[in-house]
């Protein structure tokens, strides 16, 4: 069952990483919602911390993980809109 766990959670996870390679070469963060992506990332360390108290491997690598990429494009558009570049959306 854990094996399963951990293959989705690879999938899932590595979802992540295209976009946020792209957000940081091209540093456009115009289609990014920054309420979605602020509400994701929290919503990533809250299932994070879950998998701690709860001992769930696959949550806990899957969520320290995709809070990576999630995180940074986070910080793009948030550094974005605070510089006036964007609005928020």
């Amino acid at each position: 069952m854990a094996l399963l766990g951990y293959v989705a959670a690879s999938l899932t996870t590595a979802s992540f990483f295209p976009q946020a390679i792209k957000t940081v070469r091209s540093g456009d963060t115009r289609g990014i919602s920054l309420g979605m992506y602020a509400l994701f990332t929290l919503g990533i360390s809250c299932w994070g911390v879950y998998g701690l108290l709860t001992r769930d491997g696959p949550l806990i690598v899957a969520n320290a993980i995709t809070l990576v990429p999630a995180g940074l494009i986070l910080e793009r558009k948030l550094r974005a809109v605070l510089a006036g570049r964007e609005r928020r959306s």
